[in-house]
């Protein structure tokens, strides 16, 4: 059997069952993969029009159970179905659905109206609350995907051309917008804060900042200070090296062993060929 996550609790024994809990995007497709690759006994509870058709069928129906967003009590059913003995979330689910078209069920109802903030910490740790009441542990959203972090230093070549001071201008600045949970991504350039990402997400920030004008623009990403590594974990792909370019960005600090790198080496690897630097930090 390959070697086991180091994300993955040491009593969690290689046998038990984790279902990944899919929303869009690579991100669930590549845990799975990862997963596999390690010898975990995966199986996957995915959401109606938003979950990748393709990672639906790499999964015999049995080992599959999908449901509405915002049912919630159709969820904890899926999950003692399938028989988890951990669960994981992975990828997004439009956001719009959020407000708009979505249709709660009363478990989510009573859930939601019991939160005095409602913010990603709040909304998805009062779900996990919930589905770990019913036994089945809440993993990490990192396990399995040990080879896809950021790691410290240049990760594009020998140097980064990220002075010192710049770097520590960009962390503090995404510690303290992560801290408030406004976002856990900033732009900055010369001491000044040129863009924060909010709801919108981390890609629209990017391309804002093409109407700014702005030089030497750093992307930071990073963690909270007391990240709850169940979820809202901070995530870089493809998608945003294409929106830093369209916003002038040539420059991402990512805080390593925090941040996903969605597909790693394909990341690496168009981070190159578009003349962006990606740099890991160590934490605070």
């Amino acid at each position: 059997m390959a070697a086991a996550s180091r994300f993955l609790p040491p009593d969690f024994a290689p046998s038990q069952t984790v279902v990944v809990i899919a929303g869009k995007g690579r991100y669930p497709a590549l845990l799975v993969e990862c997963a596999r690759a390690r010898g975990a006994k995966i199986k996957l509870v995915s959401f109606e029009e938003e979950t990748d058709p393709a990672l639906i069928a790499a999964f015999d129906p049995a080992d599959h159970r999908a449901i509405p967003v915002g049912k919630l009590g159709q969820m904890l059913d899926a999950l003692q179905e399938l028989g988890a003995a951990g669960a994981v979330m992975a990828g997004q689910v439009t956001p719009r659905k959020l407000f708009t078209g979505m249709v709660p069920d009363l478990k989510l109802i009573a859930l939601m109206a019991s939160l005095k903030e409602r913010n990603a910490e709040t909304i998805f740790g009062a779900v996990s609350a919930e589905i770990e009441k019913i036994g089945v542990r809440m993993l990490d959203a990192r396990v399995f995907l040990d080879d896809h972090l950021a790691a410290p230093g240049c990760l594009t070549g020998w140097a980064c051309g990220i002075a010192d001071d710049q770097l520590a201008f960009g962390t503090r600045m995404a510690r303290e917008m992560a801290r408030l949970d406004v976002g856990q991504s900033v732009v900055t350039a010369k001491g000044t804060v040129i863009a924060v990402e909010a709801f919108e997400g981390t890609d629209n920030m990017l391309r804002r900042c093409a109407a700014t004008g702005g030089k030497e623009m750093l992307l930071t990403k990073t963690a909270k200070h007391a990240q709850d590594w169940r979820f809202d974990v901070p995530c870089f792909g493809l998608k945003t090296l294409e929106s830093m370019a369209e916003g002038g960005v040539a420059k991402a600090a990512l805080e390593a062993d925090a941040v996903i790198l969605i597909d790693k080496p394909a990341v690496i690897a168009r981070a190159k060929q578009l003349g962006i630097d990606l740099f890991g930090f160590g934490p605070a």
